[in-house]
């Protein structure tokens, strides 16, 4: 899509992005139980047991997030800047976990007295530290997939996923009901005004989410996908820190092929592209198509960081039995479910109404 075309559109589509397997043959129906998406997040640390911060681990059913943390802030008596949490889980998903609780120089709350339809505590433990965004190591997913039709091919994908991984793109929930937080970055990038805080963060994070997902296509359908370039930006596996493909790690297209460096691709900012040579020809081309929300991005302060292109689940395991599809894996942080059910199954979810 050039960038005149993109000027008259009041979407971007979310639905054409390549498939690293080309697309799948067999179809299903995804959610349309909470209990079929279950998700569990892993911090990757121990907690101290003692210190100012309370960490609650809770299970939650058809609720986001955010309305835990308002109603734990109201319920608890706690400004609700004194709630945190590490990540934003579905709302149509059975989950559990963490929220931070900052209760300096107090005792701990009466939880007794937390009461929330689709909630409940499990389990409290005091640390030393907040919690944050994205402090986490991970979230394990346990699924189902119903109404399974046409899934010769699935077993042969897995398999193939176990060994190539996925394309680590940013999954529909990024952004929004039917696209209503991209739609909201449209409306950024032509210079309207979103006074809402919270909006205007999810609008700029699903703009900058859409064109990452872009970039990543289009290196798929090049051929590019798996391929070292000159000048690639390279990943150091389970880090943010990234090096530049300079020609003198002989060893570099085998630590990539262990998993050791992942390709990258930009996530839009300021100054100058991190790649070099082609593979900052490459970046700069295909974002000159989108340059209007390159712009916008720039202008709204985010600096170039990048983002590994390739995931790949860890532990992952499946049954497939009559047309029921059951599977079993862990993502790090920041990484979307969706993104290996789509390489798998064409999956619909149930019409909702909107709450």
């Amino acid at each position: 899509m050039s960038e005149a075309s993109l000027a008259n559109e009041s979407m971007l589509p979310t639905d054409e992005w390549a498939y690293l397997y080309g697309a799948p043959k067999a179809i299903g129906v995804f959610k349309s139980q909470a209990e079929d998406f279950q998700v569990e997040e892993q911090l990757g640390y121990e907690l101290t047991g003692e210190g100012e911060h309370i960490y609650v681990w809770l299970q939650k059913q058809n609720l986001n997030t955010a309305f835990v943390a308002e109603q734990l802030a109201k319920q608890l008596n706690l400004p609700l800047r004194n709630v945190s949490y590490a990540g934003r889980k579905d709302k149509h998903a059975l989950t559990r976990q963490w929220f931070g609780l900052h209760v300096p120089g107090k005792l701990d709350p009466n939880f007794d007295q937390f009461q929330l339809e689709g909630a409940s505590i499990l389990k409290t433990i005091r640390h030393n530290k907040k919690l944050k965004v994205g402090n986490l190591k991970g979230n394990r997913f346990d699924i189902r997939l119903r109404e399974i039709e046409n899934p010769q091919d699935i077993d042969q994908r897995l398999n193939s996923i176990q060994q190539g991984g996925v394309p680590n793109y940013f999954g529909p929930q990024r952004f929004g009901n039917n696209g209503s937080n991209l739609r909201l970055g449209l409306m950024l990038s032509k210079g309207e005004a979103i006074r809402n805080r919270n909006k205007r963060n999810l609008a700029i994070s699903a703009l900058r989410s859409w064109l990452f997902n872009q970039l990543t296509s289009l290196r798929i359908e090049q051929g590019n996908f798996s391929t070292l370039l000159d000048g690639d930006a390279v990943i150091l596996n389970g880090s943010n820190s990234f090096f530049i493909n300079d020609g003198t790690d002989l060893t570099l297209n085998d630590r990539i092929k262990d998993r050791d460096a992942l390709l990258s691709a930009p996530l839009w900012g300021k100054g100058e592209l991190n790649s070099t040579e082609a593979a900052n020809e490459f970046e700069a081309h295909a974002a000159s198509n989108y340059a209007d929300i390159c712009q916008s991005l720039e202008e709204l302060g985010l600096e170039q960081q990048r983002r590994a292109i390739s995931l790949y689940p860890e532990n992952l395991t499946w049954k497939l039995q009559d047309n029921l599809l059951t599977l079993s894996f862990e993502l790090p942080s920041g990484c979307f479910a969706t993104s290996v059910l789509r390489e798998v199954v064409n999956y619909r979810e149930p019409e909702r109404t909107q709450s």
